[in-house]
């Protein structure tokens, strides 16, 4: 059985991500450089990640903490929110994404919005600025619960619909 990447995307390791982190292929669009800088942190590519970084970036990179950080994080997940722009014909693009992991026993959330750009023709990461993280004070309203609102109904029949 193969591997499933942890970039999110349904495809093996084999298939995805792995071609970009061994150098064997380029990531096209924003999007896949975003993924594959992911997967970059779940499996310690530490080098990918200063190598995908755009120069400005680069400057400010910290490879011991890079390091430090994906080795005390357990990767669980990643969802890609938006893209604008990115794509193959691209110089620039922006990829809203949230990226979800476990460290000290706790789950963590990051949502970002990340700023792309091609730097001698290959997609490098330019920076994100964070988005709020969502904190629920009460556990998520399912579809067949009670409607919160008071009807009486279940969720999928009021206000959920």
């Amino acid at each position: 059985m193969q591997t499933p990447c942890p970039c999110g995307s349904g495809r093996p390791y084999d298939g995805c991500c792995s071609a970009y982190l061994s150098g064997r292929a380029t990531p096209p669009t924003a999007e896949a450089l975003m993924r594959s800088r992911y997967t970059a942190y779940a499996r310690e590519h530490v080098d990918y990640l200063y190598e995908t970084s755009s120069a400005d970036v680069k400057r400010g990179f910290s490879h011991a903490d890079a390091a430090a950080w994906a080795r005390a994080a357990t990767f669980t997940g990643l969802d890609v929110l938006a893209t604008e722009a990115g794509g193959e014909g691209d110089d620039e693009g922006v990829v809203d994404f949230a990226a979800t992991w476990e460290e000290a026993g706790k789950a963590r959330v990051l949502r970002e919005r990340s700023r792309f750009v091609r730097e001698e023709g290959l997609w490098r990461y330019a920076g994100g600025t964070r988005g709020e993280t969502v904190r629920r004070d009460a556990p998520k309203v399912g579809r067949n619960d009670p409607c919160p609102c008071g009807s009486g109904k279940k969720f999928k029949k009021c206000c959920g619909a």
